[in-house]
């Protein structure tokens, strides 16, 4: 028996937020105080650091567990499966629905329940809860189905990554031009074929790094101090992503028995592409190697970084052929890699 993915589904908002709308933001320190920069020497910079051109932002009426159903739909036709016979729905995400222009995170009920909902699933056995876990929380979700299947609990899992990071962050933060809004679902089954998940590893570091990424008031100090926005220290899950990343990405290759010279690609949680850059070389180097070139397709330069749907929106695409000169054939092997908040990582090695 081996557990594969054996549809996929992606939803990508038609709202397009391009680097230039925040030529009039008024960005602030932490403190409160002016920068003194230009905003245009800030988005420059921001652009340079981060390959962020632009990024995608629901429509108003929609809420992050309609992008999550939107996808879902999607990967179920894609994998032209029944939806009642879906054994467990699992949905990624970090904050709940947001309603635009408010400030409460909605999870009751949980987003999983409202999705089932959605997709008029009448079928009590199909189990539907949410994972909170950072940005790694859609391939979490997929690590969690394999165990559900590999248990004999389970037959077919939909899992899902939804996020609407554009109703959680501080428009006075000059991060908050990182952050999007989109979803990713999969269909995970066993199957006959040959390859499907060949390993995972997962590693949580909560001793002094669990709140590189937490919820913190504006840098404007004359809004009110008890709404809370998406915070990160930057730097420190800079070094924390270039110290740790690799190594659990090499464990879990190790574990696979495959060679790093068999892997045809990497998807790794688009989250700054500088960063990414680095992890990727920082593992390689782990082999005494280079990354070949076209080893790790990117979306962030136009989709921007939305969470826990990166992964599983860039599989789609490639899957799809919409991303140029990347592709994906039977018998391919990729790693799947992420970090973010808590600080987790997790990775696969997965044989299509």
């Amino acid at each position: 028996m081996q557990i594969k993915i054996i549809g996929t589904g992606a939803y990508i908002p038609d709202g397009i937020e391009k680097n230039q709308k925040f030529d009039q933001h008024e960005f602030l320190n932490e403190d409160g105080t002016f920068i003194p920069s230009e905003n245009k020497a800030i988005i420059e910079k921001f652009k340079a650091i981060t390959g962020i051109a632009e990024r995608r932002y629901a429509a108003s009426k929609l809420n992050t567990s309609d992008l999550g159903y939107f996808a879902a739909q999607k990967a179920l036709e894609d994998a032209k499966i029944d939806p009642e016979t879906v054994d467990y729905i699992i949905v990624a995400h970090n904050f709940g629905d947001v309603k635009h222009n408010t400030i409460q995170s909605d999870i009751l009920p949980c987003l999983a329940a409202r999705i089932k909902n959605s997709l008029r699933i009448k079928n009590p056995k199909c189990v539907a809860y949410d994972i909170l876990f950072g940005c790694p929380g859609w391939i979490e979700g997929v690590i969690q189905a394999n165990a559900f299947i590999k248990a004999g609990i389970a037959k077919t899992c939909l899992v899902i990554g939804t996020e609407a990071l554009s109703r959680v962050v501080d428009k006075h933060d000059r991060d908050s031009m990182i952050y999007s809004d989109g979803a990713g679902a999969a269909i995970i089954q066993a199957t006959a074929d040959a390859g499907g998940i060949l390993a995972h590893e997962t590693v949580s570091y909560t001793y002094d790094e669990a709140y590189y990424l937490f919820f913190g008031k504006s840098n404007n100090k004359d809004l009110p101090a008890d709404t809370r926005y998406i915070k990160m220290h930057g730097r420190k899950i800079y070094e924390f992503a270039l110290n740790h990343v690799p190594n659990a990405m090499k464990i879990c290759l190790d574990k696979s028995g495959v060679d790093i010279m068999a892997i045809k690609k990497i998807l790794i949680h688009q989250a700054n592409e500088k960063m990414d850059e680095a992890i990727i070389k920082r593992f390689y180097r782990l082999f005494n190697m280079t990354p070949p070139e076209g080893i790790m397709p990117m979306s962030i330069k136009k989709l921007g970084n939305s969470s826990v749907a990166t992964v599983p929106t860039l599989l789609d695409l490639i899957r799809k052929k919409l991303v140029k000169n990347q592709e994906i054939n039977k018998g391919d092997i990729i790693l799947l890699a992420s970090v973010g908040a808590g600080m987790n990582i997790n990775a696969i090695v997965y044989q299509y």
